[in-house]
């Protein structure tokens, strides 16, 4: 028991990096590309959405996803490119924690039979993660940077809002059934603990680094 609860913490930081490093490096990549206004919807869709999953599937931990969004979030602030950098970190908090409530009866991929109920949660998840983390964020970033929170600017913006949920409402459903279709394959409890956890901690310590290296050649 001690030793999947020091693991669960050590997934949580490598998931979380990951998250925070492909927001960062390929978030801001894809912002700066044609796709531009999808950029987080495929972020949102994918990416965000398949690690919470393969993390939820292999561990079955509630609230691990929420420590995820955390670290990733973290990641976010100290790069201050490709975009509105506050705005993205809110919208990665909120998206953990709707992913929670979303989530809370789903524990491993055993959970969901069937492609398409595996599809049909993918096509709601990636929705209503994407909406909520995009009107929380349209909330929450006026009021943190003292701009101020109008209510009339949210509904003028809000059907641009829920038209751009499509691209991660479609991602969603591609994704939850791959992710349920790989994780099946995979048993963490076989990765010795010599290997997994240093693996763990190299890794997530290669995508801060990046992240720090980025932003200080950008900076200079």
């Amino acid at each position: 028991m001690k030793d999947d609860y020091k693991r669960m913490l050590a997934a949580t930081l490598l998931f979380g990096s990951l998250w925070g490093f492909t927001e960062c490096i390929v978030g801001s990549w894809l912002y700066s590309t044609g796709i531009g206004i999808h950029t987080g919807a495929v972020m949102t869709g994918f990416f965000a959405l398949g690690l919470m999953c393969i993390s939820r599937f292999r561990y079955g931990k509630p609230g691990m996803q929420l420590g995820m969004s955390i670290i990733a979030a973290s990641m976010r602030l100290s790069y201050p490119f490709g975009g509105c950098f506050l705005c993205s970190a809110i919208a990665i908090l909120s998206e953990g924690l709707i992913f929670e409530v979303i989530w809370r009866n789903v524990s491993t991929e055993r959970d969901i039979k069937g492609l398409m109920m595996s599809s049909s949660i993918g096509v709601v998840s990636g929705y209503t993660i994407y909406i909520g983390g995009y009107i929380v964020t349209q909330v929450l970033t006026p009021v943190v940077s003292s701009a101020g929170f109008y209510v009339e600017n949210l509904l003028v913006f809000l059907p641009q809002i829920l038209a751009r949920g499509l691209t991660a409402a479609i991602l969603g459903g591609l994704t939850i059934p791959l992710v349920a279709l790989i994780t099946s394959h995979l048993n963490i409890k076989m990765i010795d603990g010599r290997l997994y956890y240093p693996a763990s901690i190299c890794i997530s310590f290669l995508c801060w680094f990046s992240v720090v290296l980025t932003t200080l050649m950008l900076i200079t």
